[in-house]
């Protein structure tokens, strides 16, 4: 997003933090029902053209959502949506794409509240990698011609009683309404946002063999003197690596494998 959309967005997010800071609200449901407003404004494109068209009123815009969303959906849901048609975006889908974002994160705070945030973010993780190397289920989860019943179905089998039922949900959602991303796209996004969160930033550490605690910890200790910030370690194994560990954050790779040094090694013997 850029210009008007990141400013709505982040107007969004404030708006949505100081209302899930009370704990009296119902953090499942009202993900729930924004989970259905995205679903609805992503069909019905002519309906979120008109709640961002910048010819018509804030006001305008919000007293429609009233009528349309007014005995669907809760009080602070209807708030929350009405804030957001408000404000101006850029393109009528960011608008849908914010809708979406603090549905994920209102799941988030529910499992931060029963401090197994964690739990959320391994598992979404676990499953990343379970989908990434595995060609049949990518396809049986991804597949245009099976309907979202069967999916969903498969993703209970596969996640019921063996995962949290927030990462169950996010999953569930993320498969049945891709909205033009891919899988393996979308389950990133939620693990980022997983992450920031609890205002942190996701390592995916790859090494050899199984990292013990304390090198867990010392490795945590020092990635966060290095960028200022807590660093969530997610633990890959790979005997390709040969020794060491490769540590990728974002775009930047933190390469001390021996693999990597045999490499430079050849290619300083060739030169």
């Amino acid at each position: 997003m850029n210009g008007a959309s990141r400013e709505a967005l982040a107007s969004a997010r404030e708006r949505f933090d100081a209302l899930t800071d009370n704990t009296s609200v119902d953090a499942v449901k009202l993900a729930e029902e924004l989970a259905a407003v995205t679903a609805l404004l992503d069909r019905e494109v002519s309906l979120r053209r008109v709640l961002t068209d910048p010819a018509q009123t804030g006001e305008a815009k919000a007293e429609l959502t009233g009528r349309l969303l007014g005995t669907q959906v809760g009080g602070e849901t209807l708030d929350l949506v009405s804030g957001m048609v408000r404000s101006r975006w850029s393109r009528s889908r960011e608008l849908v794409d914010a809708i979406e974002e603090l549905a994920a994160a209102a799941e988030l705070v529910a499992a931060q509240r029963t401090n197994e945030l964690d739990d959320v973010e391994d598992e979404l993780f676990r499953f990343s990698r379970i989908v990434s190397s595995s060609t049949e289920l990518r396809s049986a989860l991804t597949d245009k011609v099976a309907g979202k019943a069967a999916k969903t179905e498969l993703l209970h089998r596969l996640l019921g009683g063996r995962a949290n039922p927030v990462t169950e949900r996010l999953v569930v959602r993320l498969v049945a309404q891709p909205r033009g991303r891919s899988l393996e796209a979308g389950l990133n996004a939620l693990s980022k946002l997983a992450a920031d969160r609890r205002d942190r930033m996701v390592a995916v550490v790859t090494s050899a063999v199984p990292l013990s605690d304390r090198q867990k910890q010392r490795l945590g200790a020092a990635l966060a003197k290095l960028y200022g910030r807590q660093v969530h370690l997610n633990l890959d194994v790979d005997p390709a690596v040969l020794g060491g560990i490769v540590v990728r954050i974002g775009d930047e790779v933190i390469n001390g494998s021996i693999a990597d040094r045999l490499e430079e090694a050849s290619r300083r013997m060739a030169g």
